[in-house]
């Protein structure tokens, strides 16, 4: 699947310009460089598609999209969820694009970007082996980075929208492709139930804004956790910027929640934007 932004347009737009017949480009949103043919009446892919100056034109004046080529058209990465009315799409960076949920970048993109947003999760949950629940899978970059150190990645995504999301995502592939990563639809808060006791010995919390759903910031969540969590392991729980008021607050009840529900150690990590958590 070829997947551009505006990124690449522009730079196809500044190669004509320059009267370049052929010039290199991403095809999949800045993970690899392909030569591409420029023609007058477009650019010229790989597959033998042709997508008109237009339809470049077109993605390149789009800020906040990233468009799959169908037949030589783009198409808009988006889907709408009926089952909980929110909209996703694909939203471009420089590096690895993150998914808009509702219109909120559900990554870190302001003086980091997506993929080191979630290396800095992996970071903070020191995984060494083991099983590893993460939780909101979203575009997966946190599972498949996980899977690279764990024994097994369980991985939790309430929404089958998301999942058609990752579909299209260059970045994402990994999430169908390794063995070592098993996804479940569902919704985090429910699905903890099934897990067996001291199952894993890492979780990665990762949920979405408190305002978008607040089960996922509970007690009754985080009891659950420390139920599943082997003795001595380790829980990041991602929460938002700690100097923001609202981040500041809503992890002030995070950490009383997470020592009520039976977590020791309790200590901030404001590079990943979360707090770690242990089991004795």
């Amino acid at each position: 699947m070829i997947v551009l932004s505006h990124y690449q347009a522009a730079l196809l737009l500044a190669a004509y310009r320059s009267h370049s017949t052929v010039t290199p480009v991403s095809l999949d949103l800045n993970r690899s460089q392909t030569q591409v043919q420029l023609r007058p009446d477009g650019v010229t892919f790989p597959d033998s598609s042709l997508v008109s100056w237009e339809d470049i034109h077109l993605i390149a004046a789009s800020q906040n999209g990233c468009f799959a080529i169908d037949n030589g058209h783009p198409r808009k990465i988006q889907s709408f969820s009926e089952a909980t009315d929110r909209a996703f799409s694909l939203y471009p960076t420089a590096g690895a694009p993150t998914m808009l949920l509702s219109g909120l970048p559900m990554h870190r993109i302001k003086d980091t970007d997506p993929h080191r947003d979630s290396l800095a999760k992996i970071r903070a949950a020191a995984i060494h082996g083991g099983r590893v629940l993460d939780t909101a899978t979203g575009l997966g970059y946190t599972a498949i980075e996980a899977a690279r150190l764990a024994e097994h990645v369980v991985t939790i995504e309430i929404d089958s929208a998301a999942q058609d999301i990752c579909h299209q995502n260059p970045w994402s592939q990994a999430l169908f492709e390794n063995p070592k990563i098993t996804q479940i639809i569902g919704d985090s808060y429910d699905e903890v139930e099934h897990f067996a006791e001291f199952e894993f010995a890492r979780i990665i919390h990762d949920p979405p804004a408190f305002s978008i759903d607040g089960d996922l910031y509970s007690e009754t969540l985080y009891r659950q956790f420390a139920r599943i969590l082997k003795s001595g392991g380790r829980l990041f729980h991602y929460i938002g910027d700690p100097e923001s008021k609202s981040g500041a607050r809503i992890t002030r009840g995070v950490i009383e929640r997470l020592k009520r529900a039976g977590f020791g150690d309790v200590t901030g990590r404001p590079d990943a934007f979360g707090v770690t958590a242990t089991l004795g």
